[in-house]
């Protein structure tokens, strides 16, 4: 008995091993796809949304986080960064609070699948609070008038903005710059349309006009005190 168990299981073992796995294989293939199942990481852009009112995202979170999901073999293919997407409610944010957990709820995936891990499992962010200032605006005036004419006088409309930003980022010294005005030999008083520069990149112009009028109001150059030339006189003049 014992020896027939044994060349049971042992003569042509090779060809016994095959059918196995030849039948695990057969196996496998009528399984139906949705009952098998496979995992895959995407790489998914994390957006912020709901920032409150009166403060100011000064410190992003990192830009993009890996998600790895589980689904059936049937749809896994299908799932990427463009149906998968990673969403911070930053509604009860605090300017205290820097640290965020990330979990399943803040993902949106095709349904059959499931969130398996979020790497990084938190992002790190800062907010502050807003500040609104009116600032001055100067002119950036390039090259001179021509010769026998100086400045007299530079008027801006508006000479001053409403700027808002996060309140480490604006300054009641700051100042407002347009765009380059080029004077170069000009003759008379000239009016220009110039851009507003911000001091800083992290500051916006609040509702004001984007651009401001330069007049530029020249006069004739002469040294103080000294009378304008008289006139010569004519060829008929007397002697």
């Amino acid at each position: 008995m014992i020896r027939f168990i044994r060349d049971l299981f042992l003569n042509n073992w090779g060809l016994k091993l095959l059918a196995l796995a030849l039948a695990f294989v057969l196996w496998l293939s009528l399984i139906p796809e949705e009952r098998t199942f496979s995992e895959k990481t995407v790489p998914v852009a994390l957006e912020t949304l709901n920032v409150p009112v009166g403060m100011e995202l000064v410190e992003k979170p990192d830009a993009d986080i890996d998600v790895s999901i589980r689904a059936p073999n049937s749809i896994i293919d299908t799932i990427t960064a463009a149906n998968v997407f990673a969403k911070l409610d930053l509604r009860e944010a605090t300017v205290f609070q820097q640290e965020y957990p990330l979990n399943e709820g803040m993902i949106s995936i095709p349904p059959g699948a499931q969130v398996v891990r979020i790497s990084p499992n938190k992002v790190r962010l800062k907010l502050e609070r807003s500040e609104e200032l009116l600032l001055e605006v100067v002119p950036a005036i390039v090259g001179k008038p021509r010769e026998g004419r100086v400045i007299a006088k530079i008027e801006l409309s508006p000479s001053r903005v409403r700027v808002q930003g996060p309140e480490s980022k604006l300054r009641e010294r700051d100042r407002v710059t347009t765009s380059p005005v080029n004077i170069s030999e000009i003759e008379a008083t000239s009016t220009y349309m110039a851009d507003l520069i911000l001091p800083r990149p992290e500051l916006r112009l609040a509702g004001s006009p984007t651009r401001v009028q330069v007049r530029v109001i020249l006069k004739e150059d002469r040294p103080e005190g000294k009378a304008p030339a008289a006139p010569k006189p004519g060829r008929g003049a007397n002697r």
